[in-house]
């Protein structure tokens, strides 16, 4: 738990460059303390290099809890590779077997989730980026695409849930995304600021729907897409109307609200602008993943010190997951003899 008696960290995640921190970085990061930690394939060689690099990272900003955080989807957003880890099927798959049997997909997404949580807990990676709960629509950009958990709202909260339920009863964080909905982007968020003209009514009927029903989970990431209806002029993750009338009031999420990557092209001015436009707009949390070190020092310099209330919601988000880890026999073996007869049953 954070204590708010001791130094604050600073409301950031940041990315890093390579396998283990640069002397640049050990620096930075012992000076301002970043909450967190995300990394991506060029920072992950091999278990025993992962888990070193995670410690030396908790080291040095001297919090033995800090979240480190990774893109471990599945599918084409896998940051753990074979030989050393498995590559997990893409969430479409659990999709397209909730067509035919929507029992089984349940119980295949929830075992894929847990032996994801297996592999990230053994490393000490604390946070998962999933599950995606965007609102897939046709014609839609492909950023989405085969990520997304179907078409149908009730389902896609129905096998987000299962996905979350077995990252957190291995110790994971799941990270509800992208909140309130990217799945009708019609443009890439990485390249263009998408604009959705959805009316509020079609929105809340769809769109929001799956977040809503999973908004007692502790973690939810924003999307970087304007929607007319609600806010015509900003995105999402700085909108303090999107984040405070519809994340907050109209979904119910309580819980750590932190960016998409600051780095996209669809938000617009310095990284320093962005980060302190970020957490004006009402998110507790700047991720920020290039590893570059001048773009991290400036953020450094512009955002603000970690708010009370975020401190609240790290540690209620503590508490839930220590209240909803199991403790089974369920051994990687075991779930990966059942996930494979339950997956060849339904996908050639």
């Amino acid at each position: 738990m954070l204590d708010p008696t001791k130094k604050i960290l600073s409301p950031i995640i940041f990315g890093c460059i390579a396998t283990e921190l640069s002397e640049a970085e050990i620096d930075l990061f012992n000076d301002i303390r970043p909450f967190g930690l995300i990394l991506f394939e060029h920072n992950c060689l091999n278990p025993t290099q992962l888990s070193d690099l995670i410690a030396q990272f908790r080291e040095v900003v001297g919090y033995k809890d800090a979240p480190v955080l990774i893109d471990q989807e599945g599918g084409r957003v896998t940051r753990l590779k074979p030989p050393h880890w498995r590559l997990p099927p893409p969430a479409n798959t659990f999709a397209e077997i909730a067509k035919e049997n929507v029992e089984v997909a349940l119980r295949a997404a929830y075992l894929n989730a847990r032996m994801i949580g297996k592999e990230l807990t053994s490393v000490g990676i604390s946070v998962n980026c999933l599950p995606v709960l965007d609102f897939s629509i046709v014609g839609a950009h492909e950023v989405i695409g085969d990520r997304a958990l179907g078409r149908d709202s009730a389902t896609i909260a129905k096998l987000g849930r299962s996905l979350c339920k077995g990252l957190i009863e291995e110790g994971v964080f799941p990270i509800i995304k992208h909140i309130p909905g990217h799945g009708r982007a019609k443009t890439d968020s990485h390249k263009n600021l998408p604009i959705v003209d959805a009316s509020i009514q079609e929105l809340e009927e769809t769109d929001f729907v799956p977040f809503k029903l999973l908004n007692e989970m502790p973690w939810a990431m924003t999307a970087h897409v304007v929607y007319s209806a609600i806010d015509n002029k900003r995105a999402a993750t700085i909108s303090p109307i999107i984040i405070n009338e519809i994340i907050r009031s109209k979904i119910g999420f309580e819980g750590l609200l932190v960016s998409d990557d600051i780095g996209m092209d669809a938000l617009s001015g310095s990284k320093g602008e962005r980060a302190q436009n970020i957490l004006n707009g009402g998110c507790d949390l700047v991720l920020e993943c290039s590893g570059n070190i001048n773009d991290m020092q400036e953020v450094s310099s512009k955002v603000s010190p970690m708010k009370e209330e975020t401190i609240k919601r790290i540690n209620l988000a503590e508490k839930f997951k220590l209240n909803n880890q199991i403790n089974d026999s369920l051994s990687s073996l075991d779930a990966l003899e059942e996930f494979e007869e339950l997956i060849t049953k339904f996908i050639p």
